[in-house]
């Protein structure tokens, strides 16, 4: 983890085999992913290799939104947060990708063996370590499985098999035709 690979211009439409970074910070993170705070999880990408896998870092403050409430005088982030977390990062590295990814979105499809080992706690960091097991394109349908660990420091704190599918992001939406019936 020594070595930061290097990674491909964050902006839309640009080749992957033009610009590079030695990372990619919030800014490029925003164009990438279309999620936003509060459940915008991945604060940098450390490194990543295409296709392959990424390591990227959410930083944990007090001021996260969810420490109201879990657990109150005992902050503790929330396990399902964390395989959120897993894959915010293997959908950075999905929709990298992607040339049009402004118009699709990166769903779940499935969540398998995860597991909680260990709290994470405000003034905790997060890296998050992402392989991909498969990855299948075709016209139309992109699909993805990645094995992810969530480590603090050197301790693993959690891990997860996810899979997830990017669609566009029309599909599923109500249609005039339909609205009202």
């Amino acid at each position: 983890m020594n070595e930061s690979a290097a990674v491909p211009d964050a902006s839309p439409g640009t080749s992957l085999s033009g610009t590079t970074k030695s990372g990619l910070d919030i800014h490029d993170i925003l164009k990438i992913l279309p999620h936003r705070y509060p459940f915008l999880l991945i604060d940098r990408v450390l490194e990543l290799k295409r296709k392959e896998r990424i390591v990227a870092i959410k930083n944990v403050t007090i001021n996260e939104p969810f420490f109201m409430g879990h657990f109150p005088g005992l902050p503790i982030m929330p396990g399902v947060l964390i395989v959120e977390a897993i894959a915010q990062a293997g959908g950075a590295l999905l929709l990298t990708e992607v040339e049009d990814r402004n118009d699709k979105v990166m769903v779940f499809t499935g969540i398998e063996r995860a597991k909680f080992r260990r709290p994470v706690s405000p003034g905790d960091q997060l890296r998050l370590e992402v392989e991909v097991k498969g990855w299948r394109s075709v016209p139309g349908m992109t699909a993805a499985k990645m094995q992810g660990y969530a480590y603090v420091g050197d301790k693993r704190v959690a891990e997860a098999a996810v899979s997830c599918q990017l669609i566009d992001k029309s599909r599923g939406r109500a249609s005039d035709a339909g609205a009202g019936s």
